[in-house]
């Protein structure tokens, strides 16, 4: 099946293979501009929640996005260390508004900025092992934040119920982490199987040779939570950090589903998470609505002018 999808592909003239890219970068500028507009009705409801919060938090979790994006910018040209800053730094931009705008959430925007460093020339294979590595370095951060919050509140826990809510994601986290460390001992025959494997390896190979970088596997993940945080504290509800990132991980698992920007889904999901971990629920609604917010709108529009940019250099 490869060597005709490549014979078909030589055998076609250069012409209509430059077309074919340019209609799809059209189509993915398209697709961010419509994600970006069917978030607009939701903005209707921010005027009551933001009326209420204080400037000066609202001003904090907006420069605590920017730090979580830049972080993102840090850890991605870790990985794609082969590629120029002035690609890199535009593509790691587009690959976060491709996960907050597009179905499939971090993985999908790693494979949209996969499908763009392919149009610069570099190797099919390359790509997926480091985009491969860079998910499971991020995702290990996630589940490692997950674990430690889960230890964290099993002490205060009062009751059945309660060591099983925050005893679950513990054990939950410590399954995924020992099944990703299995993983690379399989033997597969795919190649593109192979390089999927291989970025664990390369993920703990980064671990394995400490850098700054590696900071912003960190901060990703840190300074979003924060950008949550600040706007339940804004609302007066500044719950212990350990429910905050409970409630936020697990929340954060409905934007697996196929809806472009999360849009009603990662609300509801992070919602319901916080709740259940004890956040105030009157207050709850309105934070994560100007949260989604936050973290649609500047990834997303700084992504957008990313891609405008980086197509000019394609």
């Amino acid at each position: 099946m490869d060597s005709i999808a490549i014979t078909a592909d030589v055998a076609r003239p250069p012409g209509v293979r430059v077309l074919g890219r340019r209609a799809a970068g059209v189509a993915l500028l398209a697709a961010f501009g419509v994600a970006l507009l069917l978030a607009v009705p939701g903005l209707r409801g921010l005027v009551d929640p933001v009326r209420d919060m204080s400037p000066g938090w609202l001003a904090l979790a907006v420069a605590l996005e920017l730090a979580s994006c830049a972080s993102f910018v840090v850890i991605f040209r870790l990985f794609f260390d082969r590629l120029s800053p002035h690609v890199a730094r535009p593509l790691a931009w587009t690959s976060m508004a491709s996960g907050a705008l597009l179905p499939g959430g971090g993985a999908g925007g790693l494979v949209i900025g996969g499908w763009v460093m392919r149009a610069t020339g570099v190797p099919t294979s390359w790509i997926v092992r480091r985009s491969s590595g860079l998910f499971f370095l991020t995702s290990a951060v996630s589940v490692a934040a997950l674990v430690l919050a889960g230890l964290a509140a099993l002490p205060q826990a009062s009751g059945a119920i309660e060591v099983a809510r925050d005893g679950l994601p513990v054990a939950g986290g410590l399954a995924v982490a020992g099944l990703a460390l299995t993983l690379p001992r399989l033997r597969v025959r795919r190649r593109s199987a192979r390089d999927l494997l291989a970025g664990i390896r390369d993920a703990r190979a980064a671990l394995a040779r400490p850098s700054w970088r590696l900071l912003g596997a960190a901060g990703y993940l840190g300074f979003d939570i924060a950008v949550l945080w600040c706007t339940l504290k804004a609302l007066g509800a500044g719950p212990p950090v350990a429910a905050l990132v409970l409630g936020y991980t697990i929340g954060y698992l409905a934007n697996t589903l196929p809806v472009p920007g999360g849009l009603g889904v990662l609300d509801g999901g992070l919602a319901a998470a916080l709740i259940l971990y004890r956040v105030p629920a009157e207050h709850v609604a309105a934070a994560v609505l100007v949260y989604h917010a936050i973290a649609l709108w500047l990834p997303g529009l700084g992504g957008l002018l990313a891609y405008v940019r980086l197509r000019r250099r394609l």
